[in-house]
């Protein structure tokens, strides 16, 4: 009675095993950490960062593609190494069909590849919600008219925009917000409304000094940059959110190719590769 008890319990092994999240843990850690030391080697080298500021650095259409390729042979390698650890330090199944412990292996590996992303995501949510404090003037919080979401792609139009001989006088912070707001406005469907030209020409020609037709001109020729760098901006953006999408589905399937190749060299490590048999004599 109880040799066929056991026989059942080992039969029905690789459905009530259930998750192994400690091996999950570890290789969603290991994928999470892998990532950070690759991205760190390319915003080191100028890499997976986009800019269309050309006060900063090359904005091409060739950087941008290098970039969001290197995210995906990132994501390539860091959740297939996340993937491969979980299920090699995964505890090992008594199981008669190897196609079951194969699927089994694999989704800790889709697992791990989930959580290293949560993990990922969260890293940079932080990262990202403590720049408008490192941006903020140190002498205290910034007004509401002090920035414009999206100044940055426009600051150095912003800078030729009011560049002139006279000096100017009192908070220019404001008038400055105020133009920007204006500029961004050249990328909707129906660009820049005439009553806002008007206005720009005339802060313009308040704060340098130019006749109103010099004034019309730089706004002419400043809105036309203002306009590329904008549109260049969104077509970067656009790609790499296409290649971070692609970069993560394809990390998902290195993940679970991955981790049912180590939950195979888990169960014959004779067959592990020299490479990752890290504890074989040589």
């Amino acid at each position: 009675m109880v040799t066929a008890r056991s026989e059942a319990v080992r039969a029905e092994t690789p459905f009530t095993a259930g998750v192994q999240w400690s091996s999950v843990l570890a290789g969603a850690v290991a994928a999470a950490a892998t990532a950070f030391v690759l991205h760190s080697f390319a915003l080191a080298i100028g890499l997976a960062i986009s800019s269309p500021a050309p006060t900063w650095r090359d904005a091409s259409f060739a950087l941008v593609t290098l970039s969001g390729l290197y995210l995906v042979l990132t994501a390539l390698a860091s959740y297939g190494l996340g993937g491969y650890l979980a299920t090699r330090v995964r505890r090992t199944i008594d199981a008669g069909e190897r196609d079951e412990v194969a699927y089994l292996d694999g989704m800790h590996g889709l697992l791990t590849w989930g959580l290293a992303t949560l993990l990922t995501a969260l890293i940079a949510l932080a990262a990202i919600q403590s720049l408008p404090r490192l941006a903020a003037p140190s002498g205290g919080s910034a007004g509401p008219a002090t920035s414009v979401a999206g100044e940055n792609i426009i600051a150095f139009d912003l800078d030729r925009l009011f560049r002139g001989e006279r000096r100017p006088q009192g908070d220019t912070q404001e008038i400055r917000s105020e133009a920007a707001r204006i500029l961004l406005t050249v990328s909707g469907h129906e660009g820049m409304r005439a009553e806002d030209r008007t206005e720009l020409v005339r802060l313009v020609s308040s704060r340098t000094g130019l006749s109103a037709a010099d004034a019309d001109r730089r706004v002419t020729e400043v809105s036309a940059r203002a306009k590329s760098n904008i549109d260049r901006a969104r077509r970067s953006a656009v790609l790499l959110a296409f290649m971070t999408g692609a970069a993560a589905l394809l990390g998902a399937a290195a993940a679970w190719f991955a981790a049912v190749a180590g939950g195979a060299h888990r169960d014959n490590p004779t067959s592990t590769p020299m490479l990752l048999d890290w504890a074989r004599r040589t």
